[in-house]
């Protein structure tokens, strides 16, 4: 799903400046699950706005740049109901800490350590932040991806827990065993 698509279903929640757009996606409720960056979501919006999909209306403010906000249009509604229609690509997950974890053996232990731990403390984090969003009136499918993120953080983060002894003795061992062949 693209950037555009992205922004008009956040315009569908109401109108929104760009910086409350990206909000959304740092600790909204996209947060989880879906990534945009300024960088992305200001041409995003040009060109939504030049398609006629998104409308602009300027808000003045006392001693600072007028406030720009954008509306979803009724062409934007459907645009959006058109692509969320479309089949959805292959999920995937990025993840910088998977990298680090993959390439483990390469490091010290003790960073090896820290940064098992920083990931496992980001899930327990994360879990923590669902379990705090009272689900109660939230529609159907808001209140899905709420509990799966908070099972996949939940269960992320037990894994994590269950298996951390065996890692750190693996990688002391590594490290050893790296020593001993030089």
């Amino acid at each position: 799903m693209d950037v555009k698509t992205l922004c008009l279903g956040v315009l569908s929640l109401g109108d929104a400046t760009g910086y409350e757009i990206r909000k959304m996606f740092e600790d909204g409720p996209f947060g989880h699950f879906f990534d945009a960056s300024y960088g992305s979501i200001y041409p995003a919006l040009g060109k939504l706005l030049g398609d006629g999909l998104v409308s602009l209306s300027e808000e003045e403010q006392s001693g600072r740049p007028g406030k720009k906000i954008y509306s979803l249009t009724p062409e934007g509604r459907v645009r959006l109901k058109d692509a969320l229609a479309e089949p959805a690509g292959r999920d995937r997950i990025r993840s910088e800490y998977l990298v680090r974890l993959f390439f483990a053996h390469l490091m010290e232990p003790e960073e090896s350590q820290r940064i098992y731990d920083e990931y496992l403390s980001n899930f327990e984090y994360l879990a923590k932040c669902a379990c705090e969003v009272d689900p109660t009136d939230m529609k159907p499918g808001r209140r899905i991806v709420r509990g799966f993120g908070l099972h996949l953080y939940e269960s992320m983060a037990a894994y994590m827990r269950e298996h951390r002894t065996e890692f750190m003795q693996e990688m002391m061992g590594t490290d050893s065993d790296q020593e001993a062949a030089q």
